[in-house]
């Protein structure tokens, strides 16, 4: 087959990948390595197209050729156009079926279809599916012929007028909302089978017994003289074999000596499932399993940290959106989507957050063998509690109505039965930033449902802002932080995004103006000096009970400039090099991190009775009676009112009020008593809102302009760790408001190495 005038669209950023794609070329693995047969054919190349409205009177009219798997929407498909929520788009090919497969039961899998598709074969409706992030299948068998056969996909997304999931899709994109994805999305293929055969399989290895579960399914109704054998391999070497009669059931195998699953070794035993009846093979499939456990458990400390096979491991990565400037949701090929994956991992990441999309089945196989644990997000629905036209609806949202409660379920419960097998996934997060949670009983019930259906996994219940108190962590978003969610009895606390920070490159970006970052920088050199800068705030919040950090993000995407690489992921923009051994330091640096005096946040409330322990004052302070300024050490400051942190007004981001402060100043006091001069590094840990200056023992320690959104570690220099002292020490703070909220308040920490 030719190119048959098939050519990217004209003047889009590409990825070098993208700039090899071919018709001839295009995504030819297999893409389902956790079930995989030997004999399959790619329908993945060049397909007739159409895109018309919501019920044309004819369907057969071809507008061009669209090459498949690309959507669209995107350059890689040499479509470009955006089909809008009263149209629909139609697929046509042909293909002939092997003499070798005659006999045999014919399947026609789907990757992924955004969002309804019907499927026709020789003008027979085969089958329908509605959700755009879930493989599926339809034995095309009945509807067959000799010869030559067509197969017709027409396909309906309303993209952001309808209550689906969709995550960042957008009509008319623009900020943190993107180019839309409709229609064909993942690889299309072929596959014969025989009336019995395995459908799925999972396993639940448990590192610490060696038991394996396994939870195979098939269709067709076993013969009483078939036998299914299922085989596990170790590096080649066969280990255990067991045999079903009469059906498949649920097996259970125990292995010695398990090799558990970890990013730094993540190992893989291989599987093999044969059904047999005589001497003929009714089925065979390939698979992989991992020992793997998931768990929340408490340090020496009593703080909640998530465990990976019984151990604490600090979960450090990015914000993974998965977007492609020349393929949008379809990476441009397998080698692409794997660089993205290894970009984590040169960056030092242990982990990814897959923001509101769901990838392929290959993309979760190389996470499972690069090693690199994922927290699954359910692409975001979005509704209004406003009519549509209104103008606090400016966006059209729909209303949640039962039946989108109905979709939203079905799809997520279709996601996590699809993909559990795979043991890089270790959380799943049904909510981001309130989107989708107008109803919070109902959110709520979703986050138990989760749970429940999978108890092997942790449940994120709301990765920032609406947080219900139920799941197994408790998640902020700070931008840019670093911070931390207060640390609670029995869920870990999570930064489930931070960072952000930007920095457009020419000649690589999305457009020529208007690209923005949470924060900005105009080097390479500032922007990595910025990121080390954070990096270096972890460890003492990982001492005080942080569990996990998200960076935004892995790259660019469209005019999000806030990424470690372009969006076309041909400049790295923070050098890896350098950033890597820091990173690695936050999993088995051995430090203790030491409550020296509490903030209003902090896990350790009360030190040695320090509570109400601080004096305020919002009227500039003179000297007193014997000349000494405010911040000296022996100020006299009894005239000055008694109270707890901390101070500021209700509503401020991060805030937790101790006591009322609205004016525009703040003068702030009090003494802690420290047993021995610290030997480590020493910080603070600071909400200021807004500028603050802070002294100890009379000397001023930290000039720090404008504000936070919650509590940041502002390390101390050599000068400022030599003004502390044996015994007893004062610490003063002057904190001004011009606009918004206001808040101050400080704690003090010292990070012991151990070692």
């Amino acid at each position: 087959m030719g190119d048959e005038g098939w050519k990217p669209v004209a003047g889009k950023l590409m990825t070098e990948w993208g700039e090899r794609v071919t018709p001839q070329n295009v995504w030819p693995e297999y893409p389902r390595p956790s079930l995989e047969r030997e004999e399959w054919m790619n329908l993945n190349g060049l397909w007739d197209y159409a895109i018309l409205g919501m019920d044309p009177a004819s369907t057969d009219r071809v507008q061009g050729k669209i090459l498949v798997p690309f959507p669209p929407e995107s350059a890689l498909s040499g479509v470009g156009k955006i089909v809008r929520p009263d149209q629909t788009i139609h697929y046509m090919r042909t293909f002939e079926i092997p003499a070798s497969w005659k006999g045999r039961r014919v399947v026609l899998n789907f990757g992924a279809v955004d969002w309804r598709c019907k499927v026709r074969v020789n003008g027979k409706e085969v089958g329908e599916h509605v959700g755009g992030y879930t493989p599926f299948s339809f034995d095309i068998t009945d509807a067959l012929r000799d010869g030559t056969n067509e197969i017709v996909v027409v396909a309906h997304d309303p993209t952001d007028t309808g209550g689906q999931g969709r995550g960042k899709q957008w009509l008319s994109p623009h900020g943190i909302w993107y180019t839309p994805t409709s229609g064909i999305w993942q690889t299309v293929w072929l596959e014969p089978v025989n009336e019995v055969h395995i459908t799925r399989v999972r396993f639940d290895a448990d590192p610490a017994t060696g038991v394996i579960d396994i939870f195979p399914e098939h269709a067709g109704e076993f013969a009483p003289d078939m036998v299914a054998q299922i085989f596990i391999e170790k590096g080649g070497e066969p280990l255990a074999a067991i045999e079903c009669q009469g059906g498949l059931g649920r097996p259970r195998i125990v292995l010695g000596d398990p090799r558990p699953w970890t990013p730094d070794d993540p190992f893989l035993y291989d599987v093999s499932i044969r059904i047999t009846q005589g001497d003929r093979v009714v089925d065979e499939v390939r698979s992989y399993l991992a020992y793997r456990s998931v768990s929340l458990g408490k340090d020496e400390d009593g703080v909640p940290r998530l465990l990976l096979n019984g151990k604490p491991i600090f979960h450090y990565g990015p914000l993974d959106q998965g977007f492609w400037p020349d393929g949008l949701y379809t990476p441009p090929s397998d080698e692409a989507m794997r660089f993205d994956i290894e970009a984590a991992k040169r960056m030092g990441s242990n982990m990814l957050r897959k923001h509101v999309k769901v990838e392929s089945d290959r993309y979760y196989w190389w996470c499972d063998r690069i090693g690199i644990m994922v927290w699954q997000d359910m692409p975001s629905p979005f509704f209004s509690d406003e009519p549509a036209g209104s103008e606090k609806n400016k966006f059209g949202n729909p209303a949640l109505t039962q039946e989108w409660k109905d979709a939203f379920v079905a799809e997520w419960m279709e996601i996590i039965e699809d993909f559990r097998h795979h043991p890089s996934i270790v959380m799943w997060v049904p909510w981001n930033e309130g989107w989708g949670q107008n109803d919070l009983e109902w959110s709520r019930q979703i986050v138990e449902h989760t749970k429940a259906f999978d108890p092997t996994r942790l449940v994120n219940n709301a990765s920032g802002w609406t947080d219900m108190g139920v799941g197994d962590t408790i998640d902020y978003h700070l931008y840019p932080g670093p911070g931390m969610p207060p640390v609670e009895p029995v869920r870990a606390s999570v930064l489930g995004e931070f960072g952000g920070l930007g920095l457009p490159v020419d000649g690589h970006t999305w457009v020529d103006r208007d690209n923005w970052g949470y924060v900005s920088y105009k080097t390479k050199e500032e922007l990595s000096d910025a990121y080390m800068a954070m990096l270096e705030q972890f460890p003492m919040l990982i001492g005080q009970g942080l569990c996990a950090a998200v960076y935004t993000q892995t790259t660019d995407v469209e005019i999000e400039v806030n990424g470690w690489l372009t969006y076309d992921r041909k400049v790295w923009k923070i050098d890896p090099e350098r950033v890597r051994s820091a990173t690695l330091k936050l999993y088995d640096t051995p430090l203790r991190v030491r409550t020296v005096l509490p903030h209003a946040a902090s896990a350790v409330r009360d030190i040695g009775g320090l509570s109400g322990g601080w004096r305020h004052t919002i009227n500039a302070p003179g000297p007193d009676a014997n000349g000494r300024v405010w911040s000296d050490v022996s100020f006299d400051d009894s005239a000055w009112e008694r109270g707890s942190a901390g101070f500021g007004t209700k509503g401020t981001p991060g805030a937790r009020i101790g006591t009322e402060w609205s004016s525009g100043e703040i003068w702030i006091r009090r003494t802690f008593t420290m047993e021995t001069v610290p030997r480590g590094k020493v910080a603070l840990s600071i909400h200021h809102d807004e500028d603050a200056e802070v002294y100890l023992n009379g000397v001023k320690v930290a000039t720090l302009p404008g504000y936070t959104t919650d509590y940041r570690v502002v390390a101390l220099d050599e000068a400022g760790v030599r003004a502390l002292r044996a015994g007893e020490n004062t610490i003063a703070i002057h904190c001004r408001q011009t606009r918004g909220g206001q808040y101050i308040d400080c704690g003090i920490v010292v990070v012991e190495d151990e070692r």
